[in-house]
């Protein structure tokens, strides 16, 4: 990098493009410029999440997500159910959140694991910081740039499958499908924030990687393997059951979607979830705990950080 690009990028002018390399990461190249007041905390906030979402969009990260969430969420819709009516509304609403719980915490991961480490490992996350800009708002601005591209692939992906339902079922149950929409975005964002925070305390990208494959497993997998067996021979309170709930945002978006459907499942945890009378307010609050909760560890992390 020449002398001249970093003066440009300590005017707060513009600072170095990414084009992405083949594995997925970036590398610095030309100028790319910003508009807007970058001096103040929300403009430099603003800047880098804006600098990430074009990234994101040109290494067709929206599109591959988009593509994604929509062959997926048509399957589902198309196989799930045929009676034309509210309950059979209800009832692809039920197989979609089935799918959900597995799909979108992977893809969230997959999209965020490589955020912070994949960054110093290009020289970008050196170039950044070597701008008068806090680092914590570099790591809270990537994660606003990502959850952007996350947040609309999740929404056109499930929202054509939700306009074909209505042509189909009529408006009908149709809320329930929006209350679905809304938690898959906010279970996305949960898990995008876990990936960040990830990226954050990992040295490498393999090392990130692999955190982020363990925490898949235990929060989609495992947590609730554990969980249910632990209420099964202890007969937990039900205080007890709802904080095991809490404490895994796919189960606060099992509790979210079921208890909007008024059910509880087959069997297993689904219908213990269904059980414990959360409010939707206390879910909603604790799936935004999830968002900010490792948001905020990873901007504590990222000062004491050595490149």
């Amino acid at each position: 990098m020449t002398a001249d690009r970093r003066q440009a990028g300590r005017g707060g002018e513009s600072v170095s493009d990414i084009e992405p390399k083949p594995d997925g990461g970036y590398e610095t190249d030309t100028d790319v410029t910003h508009s807007g007041n970058s001096g103040t905390p929300l403009g430099q906030l603003f800047v880098v999440a804006e600098t990430e979402y074009r990234l994101a969009v040109r290494s067709r990260w929206i599109v591959a997500l988009t593509a994604i969430f929509t062959v997926f969420a048509l399957g589902m819709a198309t196989f799930s159910g045929s009676e034309t009516s509210p309950s059979g509304f209800e009832r692809v609403v039920a197989s979609l959140a089935a799918l959900v719980v597995y799909l979108v915490p992977l893809v969230a991961l997959a999209f965020s694991y490589d955020a912070i480490v994949g960054r110093e490992e290009s020289g970008w996350l050196q170039t950044l910081f070597s701008l008068p800009i806090s680092r914590s708002w570099v790591v809270l601005g990537t994660a606003v740039g990502r959850a952007t591209v996350l947040g609309s692939a999740t929404v056109i992906g499930f929202g054509v499958a939700g306009i074909l339902l209505l042509l189909e079922y009529g408006f009908g149950g149709f809320e329930s499908y929006v209350g679905f929409l809304l938690a898959t975005v906010g279970l996305g964002l949960a898990f995008l924030a876990i990936g960040v925070c990830l990226s954050t305390l990992a040295r490498e990208k393999t090392h990130a990687l692999g955190l982020a494959l363990l925490g898949w497993a235990w929060f989609v997998l495992i947590h609730d393997l554990l969980a249910l067996g632990v209420i099964g021979a202890l007969s937990l309170p039900d205080l007890a059951v709802s904080a095991t709930v809490l404490a895994n945002p796919t189960g606060v978006f099992r509790a979210l979607v079921l208890g909007a459907l008024g059910a509880g499942g087959d069997a297993g945890f689904a219908a213990v979830i269904a059980e414990t009378g959360l409010s939707t307010g206390v879910l909603s609050s604790a799936l935004v705990a999830w968002i900010i909760g490792p948001l905020a560890i990873a901007a504590v992390t990222i000062r004491r950080r050595r490149l």
